[in-house]
């Protein structure tokens, strides 16, 4: 899908401004898609401006991976709309908990997971030892449906 993979392209470039040498903790596509993983492109007159996934860690747990937003659209809800969308999803396939890894040089990021409910958890997983890790956590609650407007690929 030429438009995920233009914004994946577009996060891993501002990772890389970001955490210049530093690993970028993305996904491969054929294991994701294998493991159930659920990738969200929002699209904004019809062109993608941000994406975010989740794939499962275990039966009670998903992780939220590649959160992004275009620069130039950013600041306008676009991050809190896919991560609400997102955790929709997980509900809906039956996780009652979500866990993320951002980093220390994300503070937008890091701001916008806090004002919705995430709370800071020792690193887990690959990220253990990635000191510029910082990873969260967030129980779920039941409820919501799925608006129109998104690109679901899973």
């Amino acid at each position: 899908m030429p438009e995920a993979a233009s914004l994946i392209s577009a996060l891993d470039g501002d990772l890389r401004e970001r955490y210049p040498g530093s690993p970028i903790h993305g996904i491969e596509p054929v294991e994701f898609r294998a493991s159930g993983g659920v990738f969200l492109i929002g699209k904004l007159d019809g062109i993608g401006v941000a994406c975010g996934a989740i794939r499962p860690l275990s039966d009670s747990t998903a992780e939220l991976k590649r959160m992004f937003v275009r620069r130039d659209q950013r600041g306008q809800g676009f991050g809190r709309a896919t991560l609400a969308e997102l955790e929709k999803i997980a509900t809906r396939r039956g996780f009652g908990m979500i866990r993320l890894e951002s980093g220390e040089n994300q503070p937008e990021a890091i701001g916008l997971y806090e004002s919705t409910g995430y709370h800071r958890i020792p690193c887990f997983g690959e990220y253990t030892s990635d000191h510029n890790s910082r990873c969260f956590e967030k129980a779920l609650v039941p409820g919501g449906g799925r608006p129109a407007c998104w690109d679901q690929s899973s």
